[in-house]
């Protein structure tokens, strides 16, 4: 993967909102509140939830709320015929998420920890089932719209913003895609980025896409021949990596850079192989990728803007990790991510720790489900994993991992605390980065140049020269420091994205895509 930081993903933006902006958020004047919408029924709703108006009018009168806040809150929920915005029977939303997330970014919010917990409880729940009339979610959906509405009035947001930042409704794939190429480019500088991409895949869905190509049965490479080529250079051709309509059945060298060029925005390896791989990636559907392209534009409205300093950013899909300073790209690196990651979308965190030769404090469902049959298979298994109990906790062993070239979590691990407990780390299993797909840990993000990322984290503090930092990783002896000067961390979550004017795609790992589109589009 290539460049992902982009004026598009620091751009905070609006998608739902077309001409000019609406009165500022923090006004007082009562004709600024937005008609009730009733056309918004719970059978094209974007969630399936709703609320009863006298409850809102209730929790107004409970939290004291002032007129310009009570005014926004109305209006919120008017413009959504009073449908939850944070909270559907399954749980919360990834919009949940992804406004914790850019709230912890931004320095000058003040916060609620027993929201936060209760936002935390409810995410870490695989399976969920919510009511509209239980007064505890419905505190849940009204408190995190009324710190929206705070956080919009410290921004001096449009009220067009604020109202649309959360879905309202299913759109046909056509109408959505024709509202985001309307908007204004200066007021919503993402959906500029995108609309050249987002152009061309509506103009090829309404051309009715492109027939699917045959599997390839074994790999083709430069000079050889096939029927199967035709096809492929005819969808190649259209999509715009073959630059020349050519018919014959001949791999050319034109072909290969075409191939290479589809790999390269696909996220695989560019090896001018064209393999099943390929094709699958070639069968997939205009429309689906023309829903794909507006499920990220969507997503990219809850990035912040970009800071004035350093931030470490990850794309998970893309298995890339981005740092840089201001509008300078310092460095890219490879990373492996999770395997199950099915609450994480977007969130952020402050990287102030780098832990030398690190202890592996095993977390407790790896205890249960790995580590104990393993343990009841061979008695001696601890000690070969060179792991030692140092209690119990609940009815579980206290298990963790010693320093050393055998420990999962590698020579050192930096810390950025968030919700997920999730960290980036070491691996002494380097292999895992010559794989395309590097969806294999159990949460955590391993680094490919962990010695990179800690020389940049403590470049700040001249006692940390590089040998010392190379000495500290192969101590063997756990060590904490303090990062002089934190770092922000945000992690992402975006499966297309266009980059100096190539769109590139990545896989939906998690599986995020297929529940966001079904509750956006008809």
């Amino acid at each position: 993967m290539k460049r992902l930081l982009l004026i598009a993903l620091f751009a905070y933006i609006i998608l739902n909102g077309c001409g000019s902006p609406s009165a500022p958020v923090n006004s007082n004047n009562k004709s600024d509140i937005s008609p009730r919408n009733t056309g918004i029924t719970r059978e094209n709703a974007y969630n399936d939830l709703f609320l009863d108006s006298a409850v809102v009018e209730k929790f107004i009168t409970s939290q004291k709320l002032d007129d310009t806040i009570a005014t926004r809150l109305r209006s919120f929920y008017n413009a959504r015929n009073f449908e939850f915005a944070w909270l559907d029977s399954r749980g919360p939303v990834e919009q949940a998420a992804a406004f914790r997330s850019l709230y912890n970014y931004s320095k000058d919010s003040t916060s609620n920890k027993t929201l936060d917990r209760r936002l935390d409880a409810l995410m870490d729940e695989d399976s969920l089932e919510i009511s509209a009339t239980d007064p505890q979610m419905v505190n849940t959906e009204l408190q995190l719209t009324w710190r929206l509405i705070n956080y919009f009035q410290e921004k001096s947001a449009s009220i067009a913003q604020l109202e649309h930042m959360v879905p309202i409704q299913r759109y046909p794939v056509m109408v959505l895609a024709d509202s985001m190429l309307q908007t204004n480019d200066k007021m919503f500088p993402a959906v500029a980025v995108m609309k050249g991409p987002l152009k061309a895949y509506r103009e090829y869905v309404s051309k009715g896409g492109w027939q699917p190509v045959p599997a390839v049965k074994k790999g083709l490479k430069i000079g050889q021949s096939s029927p199967e080529i035709i096809p492929i250079k005819k969808r190649l051709f259209i999509t715009g990596e073959l630059k020349n309509n050519d018919s014959s059945e001949v791999f050319t060298t034109e072909l290969e850079a075409a191939v290479n060029s589809f790999r390269s925005s696909n996220g695989y390896t560019q090896n001018g192989v064209l393999n099943d791989t390929v094709t699958n990636a070639l069968n997939i559907p205009a429309e689906e990728r023309l829903q794909q392209l507006l499920v990220n534009i969507e997503r990219m409205k809850w990035m912040p803007e970009t800071p004035a300093g350093k931030l470490i950013l990850v794309n998970i899909p893309a298995f890339v990790l981005h740092v840089t300073d201001g509008s300078r790209r310092l460095f890219d690196m490879d990373i492996v991510v999770g395997k199950e990651g099915h609450s994480t979308t977007m969130f952020s965190g402050v990287l102030n720790q780098v832990v030398f030769s690190p202890y592996w404090n095993i977390p407790r469902s790896i205890v249960r489900k790995e580590i104990l049959p393993a343990i009841g298979r061979n008695k001696r298994y601890l000690a070969s994993k060179h792991m030692e109990v140092t209690g119990t906790a609940n009815g579980l062993p206290v298990i963790r991992q010693l320093p050393g070239a055998h420990n999962a979590l590698g020579k050192v691990k930096f810390l950025f605390p968030n919700s997920y407990n999730i960290y980036f780390h070491d691996t002494p299993e380097k292999g895992l980065f010559n794989r395309d797909n590097r969806a294999y840990s159990h949460g955590c993000i391993r680094l490919k140049d962990p010695v990179k990322m800690a020389q940049f984290v403590l470049e700040n503090s001249p006692q940390w020269t590089n040998e010392k930092i190379d000495s500290a990783m192969n101590s063997g002896k756990e060590k904490f420091v303090a990062v002089k000067d934190p770092v922000p961390v945000i992690i992402t979550y975006f499966t297309a994205w266009s980059d100096n004017g190539m769109l590139h795609f990545a896989s939906d790992v998690y599986g995020h895509d297929i529940i966001f589109r079904k509750k956006l589009f008809q």
